[in-house]
């Protein structure tokens, strides 16, 4: 069964702990969490007070996208705030290598984010060094739009490499993930869906996951 990764960016932030009980309560594996800087991507979400109440109220993994500039700066104090999982764009990052060190080397699983334009042969030398790569399925920064389709062949490609090389990376696909797409994005070799206004636009945002959860 694939990773379920709820994104609280879709949340109602007026009513975060309500939103984190049903996660603490429903078949989510993880806690998606996005911060954007205004500088990588053309929008502001949250940063170390949100992440730090959400780690108070779960157990759970909290799974921590960077979409900023100059990650090396904070990473310290996002595994202070709770970060398990910290994921820096390689966009953002020009040493890459050092920056997964650096996180790695504070206790925290270390994730590559790539963008719909990047290939996936930019990550043929760092593949061994990280846990997850975060497939963007959208242009990062803002929630709600709709799945790019080529992102399938690049899920293929990307788990072709990773089975080559015998490596326990995740493969984790953050954009335009739906009930109707899921299953494809699975097939395609993914292990871990980003869900947000999926998840919590629904009626039943607990129902919604436990079909994403067993959507194979």
């Amino acid at each position: 069964m694939p990773i379920i990764a709820p994104s609280l960016l879709s949340a109602d932030f007026l009513n975060l702990q309500a939103a984190c009980t049903m996660l603490n309560n429903s078949e989510a594996d993880w806690f998606h969490l996005d911060v954007m800087d205004g500088r990588f991507v053309p929008n502001i979400s949250f940063g170390f007070p949100v992440i730090e109440q959400v780690r108070k109220a779960t157990t759970k993994t909290c799974d921590v996208h960077l979409m900023i500039v100059e990650p090396e700066k904070y990473t310290e104090a996002f595994k202070k705030a709770g970060a398990d999982i910290l994921t820096v764009h390689i966009e953002a990052c020009v040493h890459l290598h050092r920056n997964i060190q650096q996180i790695k080397g504070l206790g925290m699983k270390a994730g590559v984010a790539v963008n719909p334009h990047t290939p996936v042969e930019s990550l043929k030398d760092i593949l061994q060094d990280i846990d997850v790569v975060c497939m963007m399925s959208v242009n990062p920064g803002f929630g709600g739009q709709s799945f790019i389709f080529h992102t399938l062949e690049k899920i293929k490609t990307l788990r072709g490499m990773i089975d080559a090389k015998g490596l326990p990376v995740i493969i984790e696909v953050d954009g335009g993930v739906t009930l109707e797409n899921a299953h494809s994005i699975i097939d395609a070799g993914a292990h871990a869906l980003v869900a947000g206004n999926t998840v919590f636009k629904s009626p039943d945002p607990a129902a919604t996951i436990s079909k994403l959860k067993h959507i194979v």
